[in-house]
């Protein structure tokens, strides 16, 4: 199947309440219009340099996401452009998410991304640093927490539900808490190879990259 093909199986897979993210990094223009003439509006990046580039050239009403380990000194370039960060993950970055959106007089969106296997490979908060996070993001005045994002390890469908389980897990527990800047509407969690699962245990916004546009081939460098 092709990549519209792809989206429509996708779409006719999912409930309709859940969010669908094509996961577009390194993927041309051409690729994501494909997805785009199939009804994705909400594409994922996570290089800051491609994400620039292709929200100056591309349809101008996509919810843009950004996914990826974001430096601190790259998130200027993301105000006023990205609708949801999905990878706060330290209190440093928050705090020049809250600088650099106070000098536009914008609100930035964000989710806590949470490293909950705790694999040093992988960036993402460790749940015990999650309260000290959450007691800063109540101070801010431009950073709202819509919910919580992982990464899982990969494995087979008991480890994989287990790890999804944990997150619901914290994400139902914040959800009956009273926050100031921070609600618990949007889990982010299950790609390709394990979103039906995801979705089995809460998740409301999936991030497909190779099950839209296929395996992606990396060009050799010179």
């Amino acid at each position: 199947m092709g990549i519209y093909e792809n989206v429509l199986k996708l779409k006719n897979d999912i409930p309709e309440e859940v969010t669908l993210i094509a996961v577009s990094k390194t993927r041309s223009l051409d690729e994501m219009e494909e997805a785009y003439k199939a009804g994705v509006r909400d594409f994922g990046e996570n290089k800051v340099q491609e994400f620039k580039d292709k929200v100056r050239e591309f349809h101008q009403e996509i919810r843009w996401h950004f996914i990826g380990h974001l430096q601190s000194n790259k998130v200027k370039y993301l105000v006023d452009k990205v609708y949801l960060i999905h990878s706060m993950d330290r209190v440093s970055l928050l705090h020049e998410i809250e600088k650099q959106y106070k000098l536009k007089g914008k609100i930035c969106n964000v989710l806590i991304e949470i490293n909950i296997g705790r694999e040093e490979s992988k960036t993402g908060l460790l749940i015990e640093d999650l309260e000290e996070l959450l007691l800063e993001v109540e101070r801010c005045e431009k950073v709202k927490v819509m919910g919580l994002m992982t990464v899982i390890p990969k494995g087979d469908e008991e480890s994989c539900r287990g790890y999804f389980r944990e997150i619901k897990n914290i994400f139902d527990s914040l959800k009956v808490r009273k926050f100031n800047n921070i609600s618990m509407d949007i889990l982010s969690m299950g790609m390709t190879n394990d979103y039906k699962i995801a979705l089995e245990e809460g998740s409301n916004i999936i991030r497909i990259g190779e099950g839209i546009f296929g395996k992606r081939t990396y060009k050799k460098q010179i």
